[in-house]
Formats: C-alpha cells, structure tokens, sequence
C-alpha cells in the first residue's frame, strides 16, 4: 500500500514549485469531490484556499460530482496595480 507515505506531497510539492518558478504562472486551482477529506487537508496543507463549491462538476462513475474548488496564488508573484 503506498497510502500515508507522503508521496503525494512530495510530488505536488515539486509540481507546483516547477508550475511556479519555470512556467511563472500566477495561479494555480486544484478540485476534489467534498467527502475526500484527505485530499482536502493535502490541499490545504500546501497552500491551497477554498474558492466554493462546483455543483454536478465531473461525471464520475456515471454519476455527477460536486467539486470543491480550491487554488494557490504564487507567492513570488507581486501583486501589480
């Protein structure tokens, strides 16, 4: 079983640090389904803040999902007016 290894986290933490610093992107999102509380605390964990929630927003296992929309702002990124 590789669950509670921190391998996930490992990975998205140098996907988005790659996402971020070759790419410069400003943004990032990252969805899950609501009862997916682990992937919520990765999520959150990370940097990741909450945006709402996206009603019927993936057909899975022929059935549609809701979606909690979340996302990370680069933090190297300054803000410009």
């Amino acid at each position: 079983m590789l669950e509670r290894q921190g391998i996930m986290r490992e990975i998205l933490e140098a996907g988005i640090a790659y996402i971020f610093d070759e790419f410069k992107l400003h943004r990032i999102m990252a969805n899950y389904i609501p009862n997916n509380e682990r992937s919520g605390q990765l999520l959150r964990s990370l940097g990741f803040e909450e945006e709402g929630l996206a009603k019927s927003y993936l057909k899975i296992a022929g059935s549609w999902q809701d979606h909690v929309l979340t996302s990370k702002l680069n933090p190297k990124n300054e803000v410009i007016d």
